[in-house]
């Protein structure tokens, strides 16, 4: 039986996450873990999140779970999830500039205050509510159609350093990154636990992801 370890480190709706898993593959051993081993010796790995990431990365540091995903990003399928996806770039914007990961090259930047859609109707910020997703070629999107909505809630976004790291856009109102992927790391800005049946798809996906492109 395959094992994947959910990354808990006291941010993000974890039960959601580990049920939606659970359903995607129901052959495999889901772990909600903060424990060093228990990840590294997990199949693949899940980090999620909400909130802010002054915290997040307090918390990463005070559990030395910064150093475990370092590792776990060199070593097996990764899956960043929202603010579980920002925390891997190398520096936030919020809190007036935090200090991230840096396993993936790149900044994370809040949308500006003024947008706009193409009637000049005011966008709301944080972007919250299903959007679609237009993907390039990867395993983690077999199944899923193009253009298919999945549900966002977040003020910022990331910027990566590399274009080529880019998996996938969504338009508001200009294109922004909503997924990554870097070797064996995967990250979507989306929640696909709340995305109905294209988020479980990604999931099972993943679960049946070795790592490679």
């Amino acid at each position: 039986m395959s094992s994947v370890a959910i990354v808990d480190y006291g941010m993000g709706n974890l039960h959601s996450i580990a049920k939606a898993l659970q359903f995607a593959d129901d052959r495999t051993r889901v772990m909600v873990t903060a424990d060093a081993n228990t990840i590294l010796a997990a199949d693949r790995v899940v980090f999620p999140g909400v909130g802010a990431m002054r915290d997040c990365m307090q918390a990463l540091r005070t559990l030395g779970l910064d150093e475990v995903l370092h590792t776990v990003a060199r070593t097996k399928p990764l899956l960043g999830i929202c603010l579980g996806m920002q925390a891997l770039l190398t520096e936030s914007a919020e809190n007036d500039q935090v200090s991230c990961l840096n396993i993936v090259k790149g900044q994370v930047v809040r949308f500006a205050a003024d947008l706009q859609d193409q009637h000049g109707q005011a966008l709301k910020i944080p972007h919250m509510g299903w959007n679609q997703v237009h993907y390039e070629s990867h395993p983690l999107w077999h199944n899923i159609q193009q253009d298919s909505r999945f549900y966002f809630v977040h003020s910022y976004y990331v910027q990566p350093q590399a274009a080529g790291v880019t998996i996938a856009t969504t338009q508001y109102p200009e294109a922004f990154t909503c997924a990554l992927a870097q070797e064996n790391v995967f990250a979507v800005q989306f929640h696909p636990e709340k995305s109905q049946v294209v988020g479980l798809q990604l999931l099972q996906n993943f679960l049946h992801w070795d790592g490679l492109v």
